[in-house]
């Protein structure tokens, strides 16, 4: 027996669903035929090459082998177990992206407070910061090789006007790092500083005003609203900001190749060697996996931590 309650319709003490607006149907179909292309590209660029790879990891695979041999976990196991420059690299990553981070974040927020506060040529400014991001980072990195350079570069001129020794900054093993880190950060330093920008310009005034009228002054304001309220944002510079550090590839290869003596060797730059050079795609497709795993469990832990619990 059938029986009707409002607008459920039950049978036999079942719960049906609940009724659709005409038409809704046909706009289903039409939203899954419109996710189709796009689907599409994320399976084809993105999910079937990281299948590929975790594949080729349990393999001993060259590119000019005629067979590529079944051998488990053994390419991992000779990363974490065997392999010195695997460590050296990853702990090269690992302090790369810890410095880098924080540094970017901590120069271009107030870069962005400032730009927030001023209304003429605020396009200007915002333009000039953004220049580098555009740039390649070849160009960037060869422009830094020459600023860097010891004999002609004007920061050892620089330094020798002000009566500090010159220093060879690319070829010092405990400064080539730190060098190119710093060229890293000036180029993507626009970019935070635009999405900082945004974040700000959507705080509303009225958490301004209030704090005012509550006598709070310049500082407080900024850690008592700005602060909060721009979470969101900060999380997103945060997460992306990481995952492009841990990533670090061409201002490395271009300004130091990873020497001198691996001391600025990257772990996306030993890959490349491995993969390439050495023709060990299999042992490459295994750091890349690692590499991916700890990309993966810092971005949660990130999102975790810092997620907002509150609407404004």
């Amino acid at each position: 027996m059938a029986v009707v309650t409002g607008r459920w319709l039950t049978r036999k003490g079942t719960r049906t669903r609940r009724n659709r607006a005409p038409g809704h149907a046909s706009r289903m179909r039409f939203v899954a035929v419109s996710l189709v292309p796009i689907l599409s590209l994320i399976v084809v660029f993105s999910l079937v090459p990281i299948g590929i790879v975790i594949w080729l990891s349990f393999l001993r695979y060259n590119q000019l082998a005629p067979t590529a041999p079944w051998i488990g976990l053994r390419n991992y196991e000779f990363a974490f177990q065997t392999d010195p420059f695997f460590r050296n690299a990853l702990e090269n990553t690992l302090k790369y992206a810890i410095v880098a981070v924080p540094a970017n974040i901590v120069l271009s927020l107030p870069i962005a407070l400032g730009l927030n506060q001023i209304k003429r040529f605020r396009a200007v400014f915002r333009t000039a910061f953004f220049m580098p991001v555009v740039a390649s980072a070849v160009a960037v990195s060869l422009l830094w090789t020459t600023i860097y350079d010891p004999q002609a570069g004007w920061l050892n001129a620089f330094l020798d006007l002000v009566g500090v020794s010159p220093h060879s900054w690319l070829a010092d093993p405990d400064l080539a790092l730190w060098a190119v880190l710093a060229a890293a950060v000036w180029q993507d330093l626009g970019y935070n500083i635009l999405v900082f920008l945004a974040g700000l310009q959507g705080i509303p005034d009225d958490f301004y005003d209030a704090a005012k009228v509550d006598g709070a002054g310049s500082w407080r304001r900024f850690r008592d609203v700005t602060l909060p309220l721009l979470q969101r944002t900060t999380v997103f510079v945060l997460v992306l900001t990481m995952i492009s550090y841990l990533q670090e590839f061409t201002h490395i290869q271009v300004m130091t190749e990873g020497g001198p003596i691996r001391s600025s060797e990257t772990l996306v730059l030993y890959i490349y060697t491995k993969a390439f050079e050495d023709l060990q795609m299999g042992y490459a497709s295994a750091m890349s996996i690692v590499l991916m795993g700890i990309i993966l469990v810092i971005t949660i832990v990130q999102m975790r931590l810092l997620r907002s619990r509150w609407e404004y």
